[in-house]
């Protein structure tokens, strides 16, 4: 190979080398604690005894029936305007026989977070709308079936995830169907269940005898996103399909709120790992998503608490969407130590800061970067921040570096177009650079 052929080559791989997308796995994005506020595990609100069927092994020696309805087990935030914010329970304490007299709600909360420049660090709880069907729309028998007012339980839906829409009315992803449930802002259902065709759980009311679930247990609607235009919901699926080869891939579908139908449209998200699970999906903006994928663990033994971008028009070559990593949940700077002080046996707290926590459920975009994120404590069974204490729970501010700029090159997918003049511009270079070459020689510069 000729001098000038070798300088051409050269130049051409280093073009190329130097607009390579990173791998998301290797290039950990930096993110700052910014704010954290606390609401004590044994909180709770107005309402009838509950935990009386809880037979599973609590933390902290907390025995039930609890006296008054657990507020924690944040599945899902929304805003609520003058920082305050609504956030929503799941079924209670994770199963179908073991939830049937923990209410259906959410709850408005007022964080006062504790930040570099002061702040309390306690949330102080509001007021809550309770899920009901006095109108009888739901056509399967529920736990307060003959009663009047009918309040939902944790034994009727497993409620993970929740939208508004833009009359103000309430939509909410379930696991046991898996169903959409939609109330108005008060909680009053509004209409039968909306089931997703053809994926049942065993937990589905409708299941026939001869019918087989194709989806396990609490592996229905986790996450749901809503559109910036308010006129389509996206929920998406915590695990994989039975019957699907790919134990990695989780689903995804649009549901059209005109007309209150699928739409038949699905997109697919591979998890790092087929046993991690999704904590939530939300939108960011400009047709671009945030996921909360985690692993099962807790505390020390937590391995994987991640949230990526995704961008519905960027798939890569398998089909599955393209991700981004954003946030290690696990690796958070705290320079101006917000987090502490700490109890004694406590994981996380300090520079760095992590979020320990077995399940991850909660994430709403601020603005300019900052992320707030709220843990599901599982109320008494979960124990990720102290191995002798129940989780509290936490809400907390988070800046991403990687959200205050530009959308960089997601891990998964081809070089983008912003790419092709910075190789063409190589490529400019690299040509001038072998034209020259012999004048260079014959008249040295």
């Amino acid at each position: 190979m000729g001098r000038c052929a070798g300088v051409f080559v050269g130049l051409l791989i280093a073009a190329v080398v130097a607009t390579q997308p990173v791998s998301a796995a290797s290039a950990q994005p930096e993110a700052t604690l910014e704010g954290r506020a606390v609401l004590p595990a044994d909180t709770f609100a107005e309402g009838p005894p509950s935990g009386n069927d809880l037979e599973e092994e609590t933390k902290g020696g907390r025995m039930p029936p609890f006296d008054g309805q657990p507020v924690g087990g944040v599945s899902a935030v929304l805003e609520a305007g003058d920082g305050e914010f609504q956030v929503m329970p799941d079924n209670g304490f994770g199963k179908k026989g073991n939830s049937s007299d923990f209410q259906l709600r959410t709850y408005r909360i007022r964080p006062d977070f504790e930040t570099a420049n002061g702040g309390s660090g306690e949330i102080s709880v509001g007021e809550f709308v309770q899920l009901r069907d006095p109108d009888r729309q739901i056509p399967f028998e529920i736990t307060n079936e003959e009663s009047e007012d009918r309040l939902l339980t944790g034994a009727d839906f497993d409620i993970e995830s929740v939208r508004r829409d833009n009359q103000g009315g309430l939509w909410f992803g379930d696991e046991f169907g898996p169903f959409l449930l939609h109330t108005d802002a008060t909680g009053r259902v509004l209409e039968a269940p909306i089931p997703l065709p053809d994926v049942k759980s065993p937990e589905n009311q409708t299941i026939g005898t001869d019918e087989e679930p194709n989806l396990a247990t609490s592996k229905g609607f986790e996450g749901m996103a809503i559109s910036g235009n308010g006129a389509t919901l996206y929920p998406m699926l915590e695990g994989a399909l039975q019957d699907d080869e790919d134990g990695s891939r989780r689903f995804i579908y649009e549901f059209d709120l005109g007309s209150k139908s699928y739409t038949g449209k699905t997109w697919q998200y591979r998890t790092e790992a087929p046993d991690n699970a999704i904590g939530d999906f939300t939108a960011l903006g400009e047709g671009r998503f945030l996921i909360i994928e985690r692993d099962n663990e807790q505390g020390e033994e937590a391995r994987f608490k991640k949230v990526y971008e995704v961008d519905l028009d960027n798939t890569g070559s398998d089909g599955s969407l393209s991700k981004r990593e954003v946030l290690d949940l696990l690796s958070i700077s705290d320079p101006n130590l917000i987090s502490e002080p700490s109890r004694e046996g406590d994981v996380g707290l300090g520079d760095p800061f992590s979020f320990p926590f077995q399940t991850i459920e909660s994430i709403l975009p601020l603005g300019d970067g900052q992320l707030l994120l709220l843990n599901d404590n599982n109320y008494p069974l979960s124990a990720g921040r102290n191995p002798d204490q129940p989780d509290d729970t936490e809400a907390i501010v988070v800046r991403s570096a990687a959200l205050s700029s530009p959308s960089g090159i997601p891990d998964t997918g081809g070089p983008p177009l912003l790419l092709i003049p910075a190789v063409a511009a190589a490529l400019l270079v690299a040509a001038s650079a072998v034209a020259w070459a012999p004048l260079r020689r014959r008249w040295p510069m």
